[in-house]
């Protein structure tokens, strides 16, 4: 039997987080002393600092929303049973069972529901359960979750739009090489492993939309409530614009790759609409290439796409095909024509 654990990760966070979460620490500690009359350690406000501060600012205010209601269900539970029945080691016991199966029937969040049971147990154990210390102990929380917010907010709040930009340009730059080897396999022979190769390559577009599309969600919640949302709320609106056009493309470009498979034969190369078509996907790649190039670089002179002929604007005249090629060429026809209208944006 193998037991799964890590004691280290394989890469640290970020030293601005940390950085960030100490500074937290010491400045909800520092602020809990100064406001509460108290001679208890303000270990509430550290704990809720140490947990609250996330990436960014949005769910850094998530999670303290969460802890803060967390601590004060907790406290309000260990209060009570504190009042009730004392603080003797099987009531502490018998509280956080509670807490734990009331978090369940309430389908608390995560955070909230480990948060009712640990601040009960404190309450109960640190010292006597009376009103005024479980007010002190919901003021002091709320004190370290501010000091996350506020130090989240002015420290270097992140944006991460550089890796949704990446992963959308490079999703681009993969559908135009994935239309280039369709148009290999047009126009030369194959062989039955090249087919299968390309068929592998293509599903490999399913992931990195996935990625893109993360990256995308990343990106965007990491301008909620950032002071350098407005600077930057465009760059990422061009991103997603790309990125609603690649979705439909990725499945079109998937779709045309298993047509071809299932229907190929070695005499396809032969036929005269099946050139044509072969042209009008090289400049499909090629128009796809330069509205990735544009959206890579923002500030470049615009290339207009209509320097090129638009695809099916000018008749193609198909030959009548070959019995055993005519359901591929049809096929290929209509997902050519909706390639073209995502790239050109109709």
């Amino acid at each position: 039997m193998r037991i799964n654990t890590r004691v280290r990760s394989a890469s640290r966070i970020p030293l601005l987080q940390a950085a960030k979460t100490s500074a937290a620490v010491a400045l909800g500690w520092t602020l809990s002393q100064l406001l509460l009359e108290t001679q208890q350690l303000p270990v509430f406000a550290a704990i809720a600092a140490l947990l609250v501060v996330q990436p960014n600012i949005n769910q850094t205010l998530g999670r303290a929303v969460e802890r803060s209601l967390g601590v004060i269900g907790g406290v309000i539970i260990a209060y009570g049973v504190g009042v009730f029945f004392g603080q003797s080691s099987w009531v502490v016991l018998l509280a956080i069972v509670f807490c734990i199966m009331l978090a369940w029937a309430l389908r608390l969040a995560p955070s909230s529901a480990s948060q009712i049971p640990i601040s009960a147990m404190l309450l109960l154990t640190i010292s006597t359960a009376t009103a005024e210390y479980a007010r002190d102990r919901i003021v002091e929380t709320m004190i370290g979750a501010a000091a996350a917010l506020l130090v989240n907010a002015l420290i270097v709040p992140p944006v991460l739009l550089a890796p949704a930009h990446e992963a959308v340009v490079r999703l681009a730059y993969e559908v135009a090489d994935t239309l280039d080897r369709i148009v290999d396999a047009l126009r030369f022979p194959q062989k039955a492993s090249q087919i299968e190769e390309m068929m592998i390559k293509v599903r490999l577009l399913r992931p990195m939309l996935a990625k893109a599309d993360q990256a995308l969600k990343q990106a965007e919640e990491s301008l909620t409530l950032n002071p350098r949302h407005a600077v930057n709320r465009r760059l990422l609106d061009v991103d997603e614009e790309l990125f609603v056009r690649l979705t439909s493309l990725v499945a079109r470009t998937i779709g045309m790759t298993r047509s071809l498979r299932d229907h190929y034969d070695h005499s396809l190369h032969l036929e005269p609409t099946v050139l044509a078509i072969t042209v009008e996907l090289s400049r499909a790649a090629h128009d796809l290439r330069l509205l990735a190039e544009q959206v890579d670089h923002p500030g470049a002179q615009q290339v207009s796409l209509s320097l090129e002929p638009p695809t099916l604007t000018a008749p193609l005249t198909i030959a009548t095909p070959h019995p055993q090629h005519w359901i591929l060429i049809g096929s290929l026809m209509e997902d050519l024509r909706r390639v073209r209208e995502e790239i050109k944006g109709a």
